[in-house]
């Protein structure tokens, strides 16, 4: 059996937001539009399923993510994962100039959330809080100097 991933998607609060956030760090959007309907309760398991969603994809179009905000039924907010807890964890991009990319995130009032770890000279990496509450890796190779 063959398989591959398609994205990984991620419930917020504000698309726009999310959307704004993800293309100023230089995803490219791939479609939007809403989602609703039978199908949609079934694939789901949630009836009334509709939700706005917003397919994005990096550049080089090695991964995507799908962006959805529920408007029915109503979201239900929950504190932001932390780092060692099970679960969906986080999001991880490679950047090639991570003080651009922290740049990015802080006109979007996101920052690091301790500061920038250099991983044995090979990756400058951090973590992110971004829209709604989502965990955002970002890394630069170091060896690519």
């Amino acid at each position: 059996m063959a398989i591959s991933l398609d994205n990984v998607g991620i419930a917020v609060g504000d698309l726009d937001a999310a959307v704004a956030f993800f293309t100023d760090l230089g995803l490219n959007v791939v479609g939007r539009g809403e989602v609703s309907g039978e199908w949609a309760d079934t694939a789901v398991g949630l009836d009334g399923n509709h939700a706005k969603i917003a397919l994005l994809e990096v550049p080089d179009g090695s991964g995507r993510i799908e962006l959805f905000e529920y408007l029915h039924p109503d979201a239900i907010a929950t504190e932001p994962t932390l780092p060692h807890e099970n679960g969906m964890h986080r999001v991880a991009f490679r950047v090639d100039d991570l003080d651009e990319a922290l740049a990015v995130a802080a006109r979007h009032g996101c920052h690091p959330l301790r500061g920038v770890a250099n991983y044995q000279d090979v990756f400058a990496l951090t973590y992110v809080r971004g829209p709604s509450g989502i965990l955002v890796m970002l890394a630069e190779d170091l060896t690519k100097r």
